[in-house]
């Protein structure tokens, strides 16, 4: 069945995690997202707050990142940040997992974190998506990533934080839709530029998009091409 616009609108997790994003900025993007009905709005948990007053009474979601960029927080404190975004209206937690650990092998301590981790935000009826890093993962260990967001009940397996060398892939994507035994999701994020990069990632199995150019994207989409792309790194 052909891709809709109000399927691709459906898919895109608008995102803004520019270091030097301006208020003025998350509005934009809030007002944007509620526009054109996106997934949700990804952005900094200091930015929740303000995201929550420009969407009041409007059913878009909030999304926001735990331990980021780099994973390498406590457990406690990712999940107290999970607690204060969701206080905060957060609907969606985006965590980094500590992909550090699973490199060196500590499988235990990183299933134990994320497991606790989903249990938190599943416990405030937030959804969970787990970012893995896929760039500093062999296949091996993105396999093994995918075991442990399963084993913990987490809503999505995610590629990356846009902030690593490299971002999403069709066949990292497609290797997981073949791998995965549950009803795991995947969220593709990291150098998603076009349509193309876009319709090849939904095509390879990916069901959430995180770009800074989604408004582009259902632009282009459109055949309008009059939204201009967010800048950044995402």
């Amino acid at each position: 069945m052909p891709l809709t616009a109000a399927q691709l609108a459906a898919s895109l997790d608008s995102t803004n995690l520019r270091l030097d994003a301006s208020e003025n900025h998350i509005e934009q993007l809030a007002l944007e997202a509620a526009e054109h009905r996106f997934a949700c709005v990804m952005i900094y948990p200091a930015s929740v707050p303000l995201a929550a007053r420009v969407l009041a009474g409007t059913d878009t979601r909030i999304g926001t990142v735990i331990g980021f960029p780099s994973g390498r927080f406590s457990t406690d404190a990712k999940a107290a940040e999970i607690v204060a975004a969701h206080r905060a209206g957060a609907h969606e937690v985006d965590i980094v997992m500590n992909y550090p650990a699973l490199r060196a092998g500590h499988l235990a301590e990183v299933t134990a974190e994320v497991t606790r981790l989903t249990h938190v935000a599943h416990d405030q009826g937030q959804l969970i998506k787990v970012i893995v890093e896929t760039c500093f993962l062999d296949d091996a260990q993105k396999a093994i990533a995918l075991e442990i967001c399963e084993t913990a009940g987490a809503d999505f397996i995610k590629t990356s934080t846009g902030f690593g060398p490299a971002g999403a892939t069709v066949a990292d994507i497609a290797a997981w839709a073949a791998a995965r035994k549950t009803s795991i999701a995947l969220k593709a994020s990291g150098g998603i530029k076009t349509l193309a990069d876009a319709r090849a990632l939904l095509d390879a199995g990916a069901t959430r998009l995180g770009t800074s150019n989604a408004a582009a994207l259902l632009a282009e989409f459109n055949g309008t091409g009059s939204v201009t792309a967010h800048v950044g790194s995402y």
